[in-house]
């Protein structure tokens, strides 16, 4: 891959830094779980990795035959996770090693992640990744769109200063590859099980050790 140009490495949150997909979908359970309803796990895993939690309690609600109003239902959900969080979340493997070595090779990094700035904050100071980050963190929440929207990633490049050819973004989820693709970034696409999506925009990558290659 060229890499001569980039110049700023724009990543996601969950899933892609944290480890914190899993939790996530779990905290989605034990919240619909506490209103009597029974939601399955892999099912959560397989259809809500990177969307927007406003519509993903809301298509889970509807499903269960449930009527809890917003308000209620997303901060149960939102201190169900913290408390996983607290409990459980660790880092994405070689993630921290990673953004290290990037920031060495005198490589820009940013976070630009459909989550709220609070949850991102609070899972990348829970890995030792938050002062890696600092100022340097976007959410779709500050400007109300969300991936697979290309705006959130045209702001972030933007507020970092960078044109878009000289960015590449890194993600794990599809919603979040189509944002790279739809911004027109150089997208790496982090799937350790070896997914693939056949765009020319695309790169694939099981380990984010391979991004060190490419800025050695």
């Amino acid at each position: 891959m060229d890499t001569d140009k980039i110049k700023c490495v724009i990543f996601d949150c969950d899933g892609t830094l944290v480890d914190s997909e899993s939790l996530c979908c779990q905290a989605l359970v034990n919240v619909f779980a506490s209103y009597g309803a029974d939601i399955n796990f892999e099912q959560c895993m397989n259809n809500f990795q990177g969307g927007k939690m406003f519509d993903i309690l809301n298509e889970t609600s509807q499903a269960a035959g449930l009527s809890i109003p917003m308000e209620v239902l997303e901060p149960k959900y939102r201190e169900q996770v913290k408390q996983l969080f607290d409990e459980q979340l660790q880092p994405i493997p070689h993630a921290k090693q990673t953004v290290e070595h990037l920031i060495q090779k005198g490589i820009a990094v940013c976070v630009a992640s459909n989550g709220p700035q609070s949850k991102m904050q609070h899972s990348l100071a829970l890995t030792g990744m938050l002062p890696l980050f600092e100022n340097k963190i976007f959410s779709a929440f500050d400007i109300n769109s969300w991936k697979p929207e290309p705006d959130l990633l045209l702001f972030a490049a933007m507020q970092m200063g960078f044109l878009l050819e000289e960015c590449m973004f890194v993600d794990d989820t599809e919603n979040g590859i189509y944002a790279g693709i739809n911004a027109g970034l150089k997208t790496i696409y982090y799937s350790p099980v070896g997914s693939d999506i056949d765009d020319p925009q695309v790169t694939t990558v099981k380990c984010l050790t391979e991004l060190h290659r490419w800025f050695s």
